[in-house]
């Protein structure tokens, strides 16, 4: 039986975001990757979506001005990762969406985004070798992320200066997962089968922290089982 087909959305414009490492989680766990390049990509004989990291979504698309510290934005980006997650979204389709796609899942459903973290608490270490900073995420009992990881307190990466707060969430999706410090880290859609959003990086390996990859990969697995459709 063939492997189950999922799209993973990519843009030229991210050389460092180590797209490999997506591909890699996916196929450990059984997944045949899509490789999905816009302008004009779609779904079309895939069975689920990840949204990966990348540079700052166009604070336009939910009615705001730039920022001074945001980054190079790509609207054609922004517009083809949001053809492709309405698709799936209108086809109930797993979506598994990461950092950037954490933040375009909820400007998506009709959120906004705190453009710029002042204190620069949740920046990568910029310093060569360039690391992931960490800190905690507490995870709402009842979600999909406190099944998963089998714990409601989980030690995440973080290499973002956006964010989702609370008080930016959409209605039609469910926080899941926040820092002390009242960043939105997880959310899922209150109306469809399988759709998860997070701020971390799970799929980097981050060998500097024993246990990291090991925990992310009940995520990569229960995406997987979504889309075979074992998920209720």
């Amino acid at each position: 039986m063939p492997n189950k087909r999922v799209a993973v959305a990519r843009w030229e414009d991210v050389p460092g975001e180590r797209l490999y490492n997506y591909w890699d989680r996916l196929r450990e766990v059984g997944l045949e990757v899509v490789d999905t390049t816009g302008p004009g990509g779609s779904l079309t004989g895939c069975e689920g979506l990840v949204l990966t990291g990348g540079i700052d979504v166009d604070p336009a698309l939910y009615g705001e001005t730039p920022h001074p510290e945001v980054d190079e934005i790509n609207r054609p980006r922004d517009e083809f990762e949001l053809s492709l997650l309405r698709e799936a979204l209108t086809a109930d389709l797993p979506v598994l969406a990461i950092c950037r796609g954490h933040q375009l899942l909820n400007v998506c459903f009709g959120g906004s985004l705190l453009q710029h973290i002042e204190d620069g608490s949740h920046r990568w270490h910029e310093e060569e070798p360039i690391t992931s900073s960490f800190h905690d995420v507490t995870l709402t009992a009842s979600s999909k992320l406190a099944a998963i990881y089998g714990a409601e307190r989980i030690h995440t990466n973080s290499r973002h200066h956006q964010a989702v707060t609370l008080d930016r969430v959409p209605p039609r999706l469910i926080v899941t997962g926040t820092t002390d410090d009242g960043m939105v880290e997880g959310l899922e859609s209150r109306s469809h089968r399988w759709v998860v959003g997070v701020q971390w990086h799970p799929e980097r390996p981050e060998p500097e922290t024993p246990g990291f990859a090991q925990s992310s990969g009940a995520l990569w697995e229960a995406f997987a089982a979504a889309v075979d459709g074992l998920d209720t």
